[in-house]
């Protein structure tokens, strides 16, 4: 299990430097280059937000006497993507304010309609950054209740115990009792056949019906 955390994590750590980088590069670029480094960057956000969901899915599974150091982990990791997100909004704020600037600069022949494309742009933009931190709100809750439902499961497992053992000892109880009564029967039985004038099965009818016959009586005829 460690062993695919530790994979995400390499991918997240390469992934990220690639995006330091372009963010660092993207106001020294020339306009066309910077647009499409841009919407890469964008690209690359997104990917490293899904390893992020893949390192918790990982982490939940390790044992919890394991679990601490990889959340610490994926805390720092959770910290180094905010401000990636952050960085990579002022980048696209400066790149969208340089391309204002260069549109009204253009010896006042800029028109309305490069002045709504580029209010377009702003919005848009601005949009994508409120819906990478919604998508990061949406993580750290479903982080939450991962840890919610993994408290419930072991308090669970702790009350399946407890109710497993109780039925053991029940059953321990239950066979001593057994084996109790398999005593008694046993004394019992003894004390009847070692009684004086004990009787075999094979008299007892006759005991009963008052005909059984001791050694030297003599049969007397039954009154009515």
């Amino acid at each position: 299990m460690s062993s695919d955390f530790e994979g995400y994590e390499q991918d997240f750590a390469v992934l990220t430097a690639e995006i330091t980088n372009k963010i660092a590069r993207v106001p020294r670029l020339p306009p066309d280059e910077k647009k499409q480094v841009v919407a890469n960057v964008e690209k690359q956000l997104e990917e490293a937000k899904e390893l992020l969901e893949q390192m918790d899915l990982e982490v939940r599974e390790i044992p919890p006497q394991s679990r601490g150091m990889y959340s610490n982990r994926m805390r720092s990791y959770k910290q180094e993507m905010g401000k990636l997100e952050t960085d990579f909004k002022r980048s696209r704020i400066a790149y969208s304010d340089e391309v204002r600037n260069e549109l009204l600069g253009d010896d006042g022949n800029s028109s309305e309609n490069q002045l709504i494309k580029l209010r377009e742009e702003r919005a848009h933009l601005l949009d994508n950054t409120e819906r990478l931190e919604r998508s990061s709100r949406r993580l750290e809750a479903g982080y939450q209740i991962a840890v919610e439902t993994e408290q419930i499961g072991q308090e669970m497992l702790e009350n399946l115990s407890h109710d497993r053992e109780k039925i053991q000892r029940a059953r321990e109880r239950l066979r001593e009792t057994d084996a109790n009564l398999g005593k008694s029967s046993r004394v019992l039985t003894g004390m009847l056949r070692s009684s004086p004038g004990g009787l075999h099965a094979s008299n007892r009818a006759e005991f009963w019906a008052g005909e059984v016959k001791t050694p030297g009586s003599v049969d007397t005829p039954r009154s009515f």
